[in-house]
């Protein structure tokens, strides 16, 4: 088993580190706002999914009066 040197861990993070490409500050304006928006349109759709399923279930519990 290799000795753990700290030293050596940080030097190797850093390089890795250096390997990757970050997004720009449009790039990542951009995907927030689409997350934004992907947010909206699935608690809208699951608004009126809720609506739809809760009439029904009032519906046929209201059948069994």
């Amino acid at each position: 088993m290799a000795i753990f040197n700290p030293f050596v861990f940080i030097q190797e993070v850093r390089q890795e580190i250096s390997k990757v490409t970050w997004p720009t500050r449009k790039e990542t304006m951009i995907t927030t706002v689409m997350v934004l928006i992907m947010v909206a349109l699935a608690s809208i759709f699951f608004m009126i999914a809720d609506q739809i399923l809760g009439t029904l279930v009032n519906f046929i519990l209201k059948l069994g009066r």
